[in-house]
Parts: structure tokens; C-alpha cells; sequence
């Protein structure tokens, strides 16, 4: 595959647009972000877009092959929040390496 820095000199590549906002397209609850893996979870769950790498891996799919429909050259990996501070908030620290690792592991 040829590297980036060369196809740069070449053309303009496109990043992909924001994840969250396609993300709100899908009007997603509670239970679409808690899924099989923490259908009884403690705490609430929606709003955490990372954690739909793990409960709703065909909507991130789904995001990233419309991008690369729509001319993207580049995607990026719905990891924005995949810390263990913003991961916090959840109570969901110990899945950090979860989500980065199915992101990575399905690129």
C-alpha cells in the first residue's frame, strides 16, 4: 500500500466528519447503549459513544462505510472518550482497553 506522505503529493486527502453527530442520527436509548454485555449495568450508559464499539459494533461499521462511501479517504476510530477519565464518568474504566482493542482489532 502506498504511504500516506506520498499519496499527499498526489492529492488532497479527506478525513471522515464527527462520530457523534452520526451517531445522533440513530436516536439511540438507554438500552441500544447498554446492549447484551451490560443490559444490568448500575449506572447509566447513554451518551457514552465510545462503549457502541462493544454493544453496537454494526453502527459503527454502518458510520465508517457511509464515510468511506461518501469519498473519505481516512476514517478515524470512534475511540474520542476511549480514556479512563472520560470512562469515568460511567463507572466503565476497566473497559478502556476493551473499546480501543475491538476498534483496532476490527480496522
Amino acid at each position: 500500500m502506498e504511504k500516506i506522505e506520498n499519496i499527499l503529493k498526489k492529492r488532497i486527502l479527506f478525513l471522515d466528519g464527527a462520530m457523534g453527530t452520526m451517531i445522533q442520527e440513530y436516536n439511540l436509548q438507554e438500552e441500544d447503549y447498554r446492549g447484551e454485555k451490560f443490559a444490568n449495568y448500575e449506572s447509566s450508559l447513554k451518551g457514552n459513544n465510545d462503549l457502541l464499539s462493544i454493544t453496537q459494533p454494526k453502527i459503527i461499521e454502518d458510520i465508517h462505510t457511509a464515510y468511506l462511501e461518501a469519498g473519505a479517504d481516512i476514517i478515524e476510530t470512534n475511540t474520542f472518550n476511549a480514556n479512563s477519565i472520560s470512562q469515568s464518568d460511567f463507572g466503565l474504566e476497566k473497559y478502556v482497553f476493551d473499546i480501543k482493542f475491538l476498534i483496532s482489532k476490527n480496522c
